[in-house]
C-alpha cells in the first residue's frame, strides 16, 4: 500500500511543495528514505521509530520506503519527521489514507513523540495557503503560521494528538494568531546631549530611508545616536510585518509566535564574515542584510569590517535583494534596508584634536577611512562630521524635541510619500525614486537647481550622488510640509553629502 502526505523544502523564503510518500512491501524488513535528503532528514527513521513504541506501535515487519519527491530537490532539516510519521500512520492504516493527501505537515519529534517547533512555519503556511490545504505543525508553531489569512493551522502538542485529531476521537481546534508584539526599549532622542546637527540627519534618514555615516572620534555619540534611530521610525505596515517575518521565521528568530510591529535593528560585530553580513553558508540562510529588511543594518567601526565585506554591500544597496549562489542553490533574498554606519576619523579616533592626535596627521585619517571605497562612500545620503562633546555639556537639562514628537514629523512626512508612490509598486520611500518619477516629484526651482550645478560642477558629484541630493532635498521639503524642492532643501540637502570623507 502506498500513502502519502505533504510537506515543503525552503528556498530562501519561498516553500517548495513536497509530496512525502510511504511504501510497505513484503521482504526483510528496513526503513529507507529516498530523494535527497540531508542527515538530519535520514536520521528521521530512528526518532519515528522510538515516538511510534513510546505509543505502543509496532512497525511493520515489511520493507518501508520514504520517497520525498520532487527527488531532485534538496531535503534538508529535522521538519520533514511529522510528515514521515503520518504518512506511515496512514499506509499502516493507523489513520485514514485519505486524510493526510489534503495536509502540509512540518515538525521534529522528541523519543517520547513530543513535537518540537522549527523553523518556517510562516512560509509553510503560505503554501497551505496557496494549495488550499491545511498545516500542521508543533504547538508552539500554531500561532505564528496562523497569521497567514486563507489557511487552517492545526498545531498539535504530540504524536499521539495527531492520530486522535485524524480519527476523530479529540480533534484539534485551529491555532489563533499570536500577539503583536511592540518593543518597548526606553531610549529617547532627548538622551543625547547636544548633537543637533546629527540628530536632524537622523530625523532626515528616517523620513526618506536614507543611508547615513556618522564620522567623529570616540565617545562623541555615534553609537549612541544610531540606536535611537527605531524611536523615531514608524512601525511596520502589515504587510512589511509579514514580508519581514517570514524572513526571520526562516532563520528560526520568531518568538512566542508573535509578530513585531517594530522595525528591525541589526548590529553586527565588525568581525563579521562575508556569510554572516550578505547570507550563505551550507544551506543559504539568509544573512543580515535581509534580516534587516524592512529596518536598519547599523555597522559600527565600519572602516574595521573586512574589504571584501564592505564591497558585497554595494549591489543590495541599490537593488533591495541579494542573490546568494552556491553549487547546489541560487536563493534570492529581499535586503530593502537603511544602512547607518559609524567611522572614527583615524585609527587613534583623535585626528580633530591636536593634543591628542598622533603623529600621522592627517594622512592616517585619509588612509583609515579610505577602506571604505569610493562607489561605497558614494552610496550615503548623509554624512556627518559628529564633534566630541564636552563633559560640561553633559550636566545640561535635556534639550531638542523627544523621540515621539520626531517620529510624529517621520510619520507625517512617509505618509506623503506613501500617498505619491501608491501607483508605483517598485518605490516606497523617496529613496527608492529613480529617473522620470525622481525628476518629476524632485525637480527644484530655479535657484535651486542653479545652486545644485554649482555644487555639481565645483565638488565633481557622480551621477549617483546628483540624484541622491535630489532624493534627500525632496525628503526634506516634505518634513518641511513644501509640495515643492526650493533652494534652502538643496543647500541643505548638499551640506549634507560634502562632509565626512574626500568623495563626494
Amino acid at each position: 500500500m502506498i500513502s502519502h502526505t505533504h510537506s515543503v523544502a525552503f528556498r530562501g523564503v519561498d516553500a517548495c511543495l513536497v509530496q512525502v510518500q510511504c511504501s510497505l512491501t513484503p521482504g526483510l524488513p528496513g526503513f529507507s528514505i529516498v530523494g535527497l535528503p540531508d542527515k538530519a532528514v535520514s536520521e528521521a527513521r530512528d526518532r519515528v521509530r522510538s515516538a511510534l513504541a513510546s505509543m505502543a506501535i509496532a512497525f511493520p515487519a515489511k520493507k518501508i520506503t520514504i520517497n520525498l519527491s520532487p527527488a531532485d530537490l534538496p531535503k534538508e532539516g529535522s521538519h520533514f519527521d511529522l510528515p514521515i510519521a503520518l504518512s506511515l500512520l496512514s499506509a499502516m492504516e493507523i489513520v485514514p489514507a485519505d486524510a493526510p493527501r489534503t495536509v502540509i505537515a512540518l515538525g521534529e519529534m522528541s523519543l517520547d513523540g513530543t513535537l518540537v517547533p522549527v523553523s518556517g512555519s510562516l512560509p509553510a503556511a503560505v503554501t497551505a495557503s496557496e494549495t488550499e490545504m491545511t498545516l500542521l505543525c508543533p504547538s508552539d508553531c500554531g500561532r505564528e503560521a496562523a497569521w497567514v489569512s486563507g489557511a487552517e493551522v492545526i498545531a498539535p502538542k504530540t504524536l499521539g494528538d495527531v492520530v486522535r485529531h485524524f480519527n476523530g476521537q479529540v480533534p484539534v481546534a485551529p491555532s489563533l494568531p499570536g500577539e503583536v508584539l511592540q518593543a518597548q526599549t526606553g531610549i529617547d532622542l532627548r538622551d543625547v546631549k547636544g548633537q543637533e546637527r546629527a540628530k536632524r540627519a537622523l530625523e532626515i534618514a528616517a523620513a526618506g530611508r536614507h543611508h547615513l555615516l556618522f564620522v567623529g572620534p570616540p565617545g562623541s555619540g555615534k553609537s549612541m545616536l544610531s540606536q535611537r534611530l527605531h524611536s523615531i521610525l514608524p512601525p511596520l505596515t502589515p504587510h512589511e510585518a509579514l514580508e519581514t517575518s517570514m524572513i526571520h521565521s526562516v532563520a528560526g528568530l520568531l518568538d512566542a509566535g508573535g509578530i513585531s510591529r517594530t522595525r528591525p535593528f541589526r548590529d553586527p560585530h565588525h568581525t563579521s564574515s562575508m556569510a554572516a553580513i550578505i547570507g550563505g553558508g551550507r544551506v543559504a540562510r539568509p544573512g543580515e542584510v535581509s534580516l534587516a529588511h524592512n529596518g536598519v543594518l547599523f555597522m559600527d567601526e565600519f572602516p574595521e569590517f573586512q574589504r571584501n565585506v564592505l564591497e558585497t554591500l554595494r549591489q543590495p544597496l541599490e537593488t533591495g535583494e541579494v542573490m546568494i549562489s552556491r553549487a547546489n542553490a541560487h536563493i534570492r533574498y529581499p535586503c530593502r534596508f537603511m544602512l547607518i554606519a559609524a567611522a572614527n576619523p583615524c585609527r587613534c579616533g583623535f585626528m580633530t584634536d591636536p593634543a591628542r592626535a598622533c603623529a600621522r596627521v592627517p594622512d592616517c585619517g585619509t588612509d583609515y577611512l579610505g577602506r571604505i571605497s569610493g562607489p561605497l562612500m558614494d552610496r550615503f545620503d548623509l554624512r556627518v562630521e559628529v564633534p566630541p562633546v564636552s563633559y560640561t555639556d553633559l550636566n545640561l537639562p535635556e534639550a531638542g524635541d523627544s523621540s515621539e514628537t520626531v517620529a510624529a514629523r517621520v510619520a507625517s512626512a512617509q505618509a506623503v510619500q506613501h500617498k505619491r508612490y501608491e501607483d508605483r509598486p517598485d518605490m516606497h520611500t523617496n529613496a527608492d525614486a529613480a529617473g522620470e518619477a525622481l525628476e518629476e516629484i524632485a525637480a527644484p526651482d530655479s535657484e535651486g537647481r542653479d545652486l545644485l550645478v554649482r555644487v555639481a560642477e565645483k565638488f565633481s558629484l557622480t551621477a549617483r550622488g546628483y540624484h541622491r541630493v535630489m532624493r534627500v532635498a525632496r525628503t526634506i521639503a516634505d518634513l518641511d510640509g513644501s509640495a515643492d524642492v526650493r533652494q534652502p532643501h538643496i543647500a541643505e540637502a548638499v551640506s549634507f553629502r560634502l562632509v565626512a570623507g574626500p568623495r563626494a
